[in-house]
C-alpha cells in the first residue's frame, strides 16, 4: 500500500471516529480479510516510525484530564451534606470492583471495600480522607456546560418476526471490522474506525440508509424484533432498554458496537426542515411528530447515519452495563467524556431538574460515556427505568458544573508531544 493510499485511507476515516461505550470485538471469519488489516495496520505503523518524521502532524492541545483544576472542598461542603451521599454507595462500591485493580485506585477502593454500609457522614468522611477535589473546566475556561438525561426505555418485543413485530435490532455483523489507531497517535486514546473490506480496500460500514434498504443487507443479523421505528431509534440512543415479550418475559439488551458513522440529531434536521420548532424539539415531540408524519418518518430517521449494535445481557442485572463494564444506578450514575473525567471517578453534580430551575445537586459515579457526550463539563444523568425516567430524561438539557474527585497522588497523564 502506498504512502498516499495510507494518507487517503486515513483522511476517509478521520469523519467517523467515534468513542465505544464497551470493549466488545467483533473480528471477521474470512481469513483474507483479517489478512488484509493486518497487512494495513502494520503498513500504518510503519509509516509513522519511517515516513511521517519529516510531516507535521497537528499537536494535542489539551492532555488527557488537563481541564481539571484543583480546589478546595468548601466548594461543594455545603451542598454535599444536603445530599443523602449514601445512596451513592453502591454505585461506588460496584465502579470499585473494577478500579481497585488499577494502581491510582487501589488505597481508596480497598478502604471503600472495609465500610459497610456507611452513613452519609461517613461517606464524606471517606472522601475528605482519600481524594482531592477538582473543578471540571471547558476549554475554553468556563466551568458550567449542557446536562442531558437518559434512561432504559421498556419497548415490547418478540424473537421472532411477525407482522406486528417487524423492526429488528442487529447484532454486531460479521463483517464489521475495527481498526485501533492508538499506537500511531496516542492523541485517539479511545477512538477507533470501523469499516469493513471490500476487495482489498476497508471502506466505510454502511449507513443506517443503506442497512435500511429493502435488499436487507444485515438479514441474519437480528437480536430481537420490536414493533415501533421510533421507539427502536431512541433504544440506540439511550444504549440500552428492555425488551417485554407478550408471555411477560423481558430480557435486558446493551451497546455492543456501532457502525462507524458519527450521530447526527435527529431533531436538528426536523428544525432544519420546518418540521419542529427549536423551541420544543424533545424527545416527546419527536414521537408526537412521528405519529403524524409516518411517510416522511425514514427519511429523518435517516438523517442520523449512526447504528448501533446490540448484545442481550444476563439476567438479573440491576440495571444497564456502562462503559467502566458494571451496572449503573439510577440517578447515582452519570456518563462522561473520558478525555477529561477518569472514567469511574466520584463526581459531584451541580445543575436542576428537567425544564425547571429547582436545584439538582448530587454525589454521583462517573460510570459510563456516549458518542454525543464531548467536551470538559458535559455529561448526561442516569434516569432509571421506565416511561417516568424516559419522561424526564427527554426533558433534561440543563447549564451545570461538575466537580470530580481523585486519590491523592493521583498520576495525571504528560501532555503529549
Amino acid at each position: 500500500m502506498t504512502v498516499k493510499k495510507i494518507l487517503l485511507t486515513i483522511l476517509l476515516f478521520s469523519s467517523l471516529i467515534s468513542c465505544g461505550q464497551l470493549n466488545v470485538q467483533n473480528s471477521c471469519n474470512c481469513e483474507s480479510e483479517k489478512s488484509t488489516i493486518a497487512k494495513m495496520e502494520a503498513e500504518l505503523i510503519e509509516l509513522r516510525k519511517s515516513q511521517f518524521t519529516s510531516t507535521k502532524i497537528p499537536k494535542k492541545t489539551f492532555s488527557e484530564y488537563s481541564l481539571l483544576s484543583k480546589t478546595n472542598w468548601e466548594d461543594i461542603e455545603e451542598k454535599l451534606q444536603k445530599d443523602k451521599a449514601s445512596q451513592a454507595w453502591p454505585a461506588w462500591i460496584h465502579g470499585c470492583k473494577k478500579l481497585i485493580k488499577k494502581d491510582d485506585w487501589k488505597v481508596s477502593c480497598e478502604a471503600a471495600m472495609n465500610l459497610s454500609s456507611p452513613s452519609d457522614k461517613e461517606v464524606i468522611n471517606y472522601l475528605y480522607t482519600y481524594f482531592d477535589l477538582y473543578k471540571a473546566k471547558n476549554k475554553d475556561g468556563s466551568s458550567k456546560g449542557l446536562i442531558t438525561g437518559y434512561y432504559q426505555p421498556l419497548l415490547k418485543g418478540s424473537r421472532t418476526k411477525t407482522t406486528k413485530y417487524k423492526i429488528p435490532l442487529y447484532t454486531p455483523p460479521l463483517d464489521l471490522i475495527t481498526v485501533n489507531l492508538s499506537e500511531i497517535y496516542p492523541e485517539l486514546k479511545y477512538k477507533r474506525l470501523r469499516g469493513r473490506v471490500e476487495g482489498n480496500k476497508l471502506i466505510p460500514y454502511l449507513t443506517r440508509k443503506e442497512i435500511a434498504k429493502n435488499n436487507y443487507p444485515l438479514q441474519g443479523n437480528e437480536l430481537l424484533w420490536v414493533e415501533n421505528s421510533v421507539e427502536s431509534f431512541f433504544l440506540e440512543i439511550q444504549g440500552s432498554g428492555i425488551i417485554k415479550f407478550e408471555d411477560g418475559s423481558t430480557t435486558q439488551v446493551g451497546y455492543a458496537d456501532q457502525n462507524g458513522h458519527p450521530y447526527r440529531s435527529m431533531g436538528l434536521a426536523l428544525i432544519r426542515e420546518g418540521e419542529l420548532k427549536r423551541h420544543k424539539v424533545s424527545m416527546q415531540s419527536i414521537k408526537a411528530w412521528a405519529k403524524k408524519n409516518k411517510r416522511k418518518l425514514q427519511k429523518f430517521l435517516n438523517a442520523n447515519p449512526s447504528t448501533v449494535f446490540f448484545r442481550e445481557l444476563p439476567e438479573g442485572l440491576p440495571g444497564p452495563i456502562g462503559a467502566l463494564g458494571v451496572p449503573i444506578s439510577s440517578e447515582r450514575s452519570i456518563a462522561i467524556d473520558r478525555r477529561f473525567i477518569p472514567l469511574g471517578a466520584p463526581i459531584f453534580l451541580s445543575t436542576t431538574e428537567p425544564n425547571s430551575d429547582i436545584s439538582l445537586e448530587k454525589f454521583m459515579i462517573a460510570q459510563d460515556t456516549g458518542g454525543a457526550i464531548n467536551g470538559g463539563v458535559r455529561a448526561d444523568f442516569y434516569w432509571g427505568q421506565g416511561k417516568s425516567a424516559g419522561a424526564k430524561a427527554g426533558k433534561m438539557k440543563q447549564s451545570g458544573e461538575i466537580w470530580v474527585m481523585l486519590p491523592k497522588k493521583f498520576s495525571f497523564p504528560k501532555m503529549q508531544k
